[in-house]
């Protein structure tokens, strides 16, 4: 059973540059919405793979059985894998209902709750020593005065089909802060102060904010799991 960590954020707020500090070597991305990563460097990092190159480390793709077989691919064949990133995983929600938005009735939300809900149980039935990461926007389903943000989906038509996050183990909201001098800082939630759905297993981060940075993440989910 592999850790599923999802990283939850607004856009912009730090996600996909977390992945920065990452060891591409033990990496493998899978970039659902087909954009660059937002970090120098990183196409010296990532390699395309497809069948003319079968060790790379990086794939465009938004198609739920494809992701499913690459999953299968990187449990079975790929051990030096240690890593396994899907990118802007919301999009296999938004971009079914875009192309699905003129068929009429609620059963197809349920359909593409069943289709992302069958790629968190791919990931979490994979081999030990992986961790699957699933980044993802965040929305704020209470007000701006009180407000309460959980992982973003299509609404209440999927959130009473599955609770995404109980599917996670860990769950790391994104935080942006300016000081007095207007520098900003990027960080992790580690756990829930009531307006995120962050959390943690007790004992794995003493602290409520981390480093923006997956590769420390990684290192204490290490250190917890031994």
């Amino acid at each position: 059973m592999s850790n599923l960590i999802a990283v939850v954020g607004a856009s912009g707020s730090g996600k996909s540059t977390s992945l920065r500090t990452l060891n591409a070597e033990e990496t493998f991305v899978i970039n659902v919405a087909s954009k660059p990563l937002p970090f120098k460097g990183w196409r010296t990092k990532y390699s395309l793979w497809n069948k003319d190159n079968p060790n790379g480390n990086f794939v465009n793709t938004s198609d739920v059985a494809t992701i499913s077989k690459i999953l299968g691919y990187i449990d079975s064949k790929r051990q030096e894998i240690k890593n396994v990133v899907i990118e802007d995983a919301q999009y296999l929600m938004g971009f079914e209902a875009m192309d699905r938005a003129k068929e009429k009735g609620f059963e197809k939300f349920t359909d593409i709750a069943q289709k992302f809900y069958s790629i968190l149980k791919a990931s979490i039935n994979m081999r030990d020593d992986l961790n699957v990461i699933v980044t993802c926007h965040s929305e704020n389903i209470g007000t701006a005065d009180d407000p309460s943000f959980k992982i973003k989906t299509l609404g209440k038509m999927i959130d009473n089909t599955i609770t995404v996050e109980g599917l996670f183990t860990y769950v790391l909201f994104t935080d942006v802060t300016r000081d007095a001098d207007n520098k900003t800082t990027y960080s992790f939630i580690t756990h829930s102060d009531g307006t995120t759905t962050a959390k943690s297993p007790l004992g794995c981060f003493e602290e409520d904010h981390i480093p923006n940075d997956l590769q420390y993440v990684i290192e204490k989910i290490n250190e917890f799991d031994n």
